[in-house]
């Protein structure tokens, strides 16, 4: 009997394993890009200069509003978010009013970036301040990026 209990916990496991490899392999559907690791690090530390010296939207509805606004500069979007349909809709107002957006990995990072507790599904360069040149330079590489179609 204590046999089996184990044997059924470890399928368990091995199937919820299994899921999450499966989940970090795939992209959500609002991601239209892969980015390079180097543009996401760049990214990260962009939104921790511009929140020391300029401005930052935390959150989705505060990048929402920036957006629509037309006050964003950079857009940073996680790719982890639960449901996706959260931040779906970024992607299409980023290209609608022109303003550069980065898909990045985790929801914990731009949160610790921006120098909050909690994880931000999304974030938004409102006020350059010192990060202006790092963001001109993020926005070259996107334009690379989805031009060539791959990351």
């Amino acid at each position: 009997m204590v046999q089996k209990t184990l044997i059924n916990r470890c399928r368990r496991i091995d199937s919820a394993l299994e899921y999450e490899r499966v989940r970090q392999m795939s992209k959500p559907f609002f991601v239209k890009f892969s980015v390079p690791k180097e543009v996401t690090d760049a990214a990260y530390e962009a939104l921790q200069l511009a929140n020391q010296t300029g401005s930052v939207r935390k959150g989705t509805n505060e990048t929402t509003k920036a957006v629509e606004r037309a006050q964003a500069k950079l857009v940073v979007i996680a790719e982890d978010v639960e449901p996706p349909e959260v931040v779906a809709h970024l992607p299409l107002i980023c290209d609608e009013r022109k303003i550069p957006y980065v898909f990045v990995p985790n929801k914990q990072k731009i949160g610790s970036a921006i120098g909050i507790d909690v994880p931000a599904a999304a974030a938004a360069i409102v006020d350059l301040g010192d990060s202006a040149t790092l963001v001109k330079e993020i926005s070259k590489r996107l334009e690379q990026v989805k031009k060539a179609g791959t990351g």
